[in-house]
């Protein structure tokens, strides 16, 4: 999965075809390590998405790009100053080296034109953003290296730009195909696609199986070529130098994307389908969706999640334990039946015996019952008793703590799935205050402050054009489904899957079967199916919702319903939320 040098090249003349000549308008920097360029000109906006992640470090154009902080961070308002109305006149790079140099023409505060460029360099965890002004000086990056963290380059403010250390091998257009391949024949102990790996720069390692596969239609390993496989293998690649892209994913058997190129990947035979893209940012919109998503929340929520989790490893311990005293209880019967027994035949019993045998009318046999020697017949019947009332009031009570404990389990594992997809910190502010408020954290709003206004519903519009509504976190749920929907409404939520209410809005009217699938089909993908097939979604009117007295947020019953079964569809998603938008 990685965007090698001759994808990146690709990639940097469909950037350059759409922006190169547009205006910068607006800067946002989501996450520490991305940035969002809003790039108007004649065509219209473009929305760029710069990505420093060690996981996904990339460069596209994005149709989903994620929401921003409250408040932007320093970087951004940097780069806000210096590049907001700046024109881009150039994407540059250097060979098939993994970075691209954005050249952008704009003004400084007294009108003068300057010159800036942004660097986006995708090395691994090693990847950064960096702005530099016309002199070649570092005005800042999305990581700033020190020379405690790297003593061959650092990467500071007011620091010359350097280039990062090159690669001590070719580039694919560098020398012909046959000097490659006889390159990497030359390499000991290695398979071809490793050997043109280490020989070769601008291949990703899929692409170099797949160069080994057509070539020799199989990985040989170097000590085994022949010079006709040598031959072979130079042909291919030469003909990369002059290959038509086209964007595709190879998808594994769930459907799970696996890896993607800039041409068709056979290497996987029947056990891979590939997926084609109209374009390079589509193809990485798609691939690095979830991934990115996870990414983020993970980053801005690590604390919460530590808390979630250790509050529901602590419900469920408590839970095993009282389970277990509630089994030691399940003998109680047996208790009373001891004391009965003892207590009906005390004319023939005597203390100091350490057990008693006696007829049991219930079960027609002699039974010994055990007992304390120290006691008269008597105390032991009664001792008995208060052993049974005992075991019958912990009974009760642990049965009664048991079904709390499993409610709150129940609640901690909504708050567990909502945290796992929220994405920006106004959804994770809201998780934690529904946290305060049920107790779990301590409220830490300060004297004489407002509380933050509440967020809207996610909105999406079916192909029928009825407005369907999805709630964010649990207390957004109990406002949708109790508060906002009119009682005609339609709600649904996957069944036994913590997840989203969901609200078909029908104004009165009668939503077509598809409008339902289509809302059942946006139930399931926010909840902890997402990545399921065949999840049931229960529905019915708002009408039949109740809620418990005492319940936790999120908490509705009903009994009169439907079900039906679906599988989530992220394109399906999305395209029903640009409907809505408007795109």
């Amino acid at each position: 999965m990685a965007l090698d040098g001759l994808t990146l090249s690709f990639i940097k003349e469909e950037i350059a075809a759409a922006a190169v000549g547009c205006r910068v308008e607006k800067v946002h920097q989501p996450s520490r390590e991305e940035l969002v360029f809003i790039l108007r000109g004649r065509n219209g906006a473009h929305k760029l998405l710069l990505s420093a992640r060690a996981n996904s470090p990339k460069i596209h154009f994005t149709a989903f790009p994620p929401e921003n902080p409250a408040k932007p961070p320093m970087l951004c308002m940097l780069l806000r100053k210096h590049l907001t109305s700046a024109l881009l006149t150039n994407i540059r790079q250097d060979g098939l080296e993994r970075a691209l140099f954005l050249d952008f023409d704009a003004t400084n505060e007294i009108g003068e034109p300057v010159k800036f460029t942004l660097c986006i360099e995708i090395m691994a965890q090693y990847s950064n953003i960096i702005l530099i002004n016309e002199q070649g000086n570092i005005l800042d990056a999305v990581k700033r290296v020190d020379s405690e963290t790297s003593s061959v380059r650092q990467v500071l403010p007011g620091l010359l730009y350097r280039l990062p250390p090159k690669q001590n091998k070719p580039d694919l257009t560098a020398k012909s195909g046959l000097e490659l391949a006889k390159s990497a024949a030359e390499a000991q102990n290695k398979t071809t696609s490793s050997a043109i790996l280490s020989c070769v720069q601008g291949l990703s390692p899929i692409v170099c199986r797949e160069t080994a596969a057509r070539a020799l239609g199989e990985d040989k390993r170097t000590e085994f070529l022949s010079d006709r496989d040598i031959e072979r293998l130079g042909m291919e690649l030469e003909s990369l130098k002059t290959v038509s892209p086209k964007p595709c994913a190879v998808i594994d058997p769930s459907g799970k994307p696996i890896d993607f190129s800039f041409y068709p990947i056979t290497q996987y035979g029947e056990n891979a389908k590939i997926k084609y893209f109209d374009s390079f940012s589509q193809l990485l919109d798609d691939f690095y969706f979830e991934k990115d998503r996870i990414e983020r929340t993970k980053q801005n929520s690590s604390e919460l999640q530590k808390l979630v989790a250790n509050l529901i490893a602590r419900t469920a311990k408590k839970l095993d334990l009282q389970r277990a005293e509630l089994e030691q209880c399940a003998d109680r019967e047996q208790l009373k039946i001891n004391a009965e027994l003892i207590a009906a035949n005390l004319y023939q019993l005597k203390k100091g015996a350490p057990f008693y045998e006696v007829y049991n009318y219930y079960t027609n046999e002699n039974i010994k019952i055990n007992v304390n020697p120290a006691l008269s017949p008597n105390e032991n019947s009664q001792r008995y008793y208060k052993e049974y009332r005992k075991a019958k009031t912990a009974e009760q009570k642990l049965t009664e703590l048991i079904s709390q404990g499993e409610e709150e389990l129940a609640y901690l594992d909504t708050v567990a799935d909502a945290l796992s997809r929220a994405e920006t910190t106004a959804q994770i502010a809201e998780i934690k205050q529904e946290l305060a408020h049920t107790g779990y954290l301590k409220a830490k709003q300060k004297p004489g402050t407002k509380a933050p206004k509440p967020l809207a519903p996610m909105e999406y519009e079916s192909s029928d054009g009825f407005t369907i509504l999805v709630g964010r976190n649990n207390e957004q749920n109990d406002r949708l489904s109790l508060k906002t929907a009119a009682k005609s409404d339609i709600w649904l939520h996957t069944q036994k899957f913590p997840g989203s209410h969901t609200i078909i809005v029908t104004q009165g009217k009668e939503p077509p079967e598809n409008t339902l699938l289509e809302a059942a089909a946006i139930a399931a993908y926010h909840s902890r199916a997402r990545q399921s097939s065949g999840v049931p979604v229960d529905y019915t009117q708002v009408k039949n919702l109740k809620k418990p007295q005492g319940a936790k947020p999120g908490k509705v019953i009903y009994h009169v319903y439907n079900t039906v079964y679906v599988t989530p569809d992220r394109d399906l998603v999305n395209r029903l939320q640009n409907r809505k938008s408007g795109l």
